[in-house]
């Protein structure tokens, strides 16, 4: 369940007419009670036992509320990381499979264009570049410069597809990388598989 700013503000203004209510029952008379106090010579210093505790029921109900919502947006976090590094991963492959396709690198046929880990795409290749001066030229181009980690399991140890696997396949046949996916089991915040991604 999580609450709506709107909700929280009407919980915190009912809460607050709460504490006045008993503010003004325990203090019904506050002039007489500083003169009693006074003659006795007591001087009012500090808060109540009753004030005390309905300023640790409010925090813990504030308490009860924030942390419901905190645990939410730190796991909204990590989906928006997940994709954001699943989406790099997946560019740099098609960016891999664009030049093998155009012939500019060099791959093994069984590969079907795609690099066959993904250290490959940080080390990079080497790509024939045609200019006019000479007749043809080569240069690294690199498509990542790092793995990026995987935020759900913390490590840069992704699931791996080849093109030859199936799609619901865990196991990767070593063949090719065409698709990455996390090794996390969880479900996400919208009830998918973080795995389906």
């Amino acid at each position: 369940m999580t609450l709506d700013k709107l909700t929280i503000k009407n919980l915190l203004i009912i809460i607050a007419d709460t504490i006045k209510t008993i503010m003004i029952r325990i203090n019904s008379n506050p002039d007489k009670r500083i003169s009693l106090m006074r003659a006795n010579g007591i001087t009012q210093k500090g808060f109540t036992l009753v004030e005390m505790l309905v300023t640790l029921t409010i925090l813990a109900i504030l308490a009860s509320a924030i942390l419901p919502l905190a645990k939410t947006a730190v796991k909204r976090e990590r989906e928006i990381e997940l994709r954001r590094n699943l989406r790099i991963i997946r560019e740099a492959i098609d960016a891999y499979k664009r030049l093998a396709d155009e012939k500019k690198i060099e791959v093994e046929e069984e590969t079907e264009g795609y690099p066959p880990d993904l250290e490959t795409l940080v080390n990079g290749v080497e790509v024939k570049v045609e200019s006019k001066e000479e007749k043809s030229k080569t240069k690294i181009i690199k498509f990542l410069r790092r793995i990026p980690k995987d935020p759900m399991t913390n490590s840069d140890d992704w699931g791996l597809r080849s093109y030859q696997d199936d799609l619901d396949s865990d196991v990767w046949g070593g063949e090719n990388v065409y698709d990455v996916y996390t090794k996390n089991e969880g479900k996400a915040l919208d009830g998918t598989k973080y795995k389906e991604w």
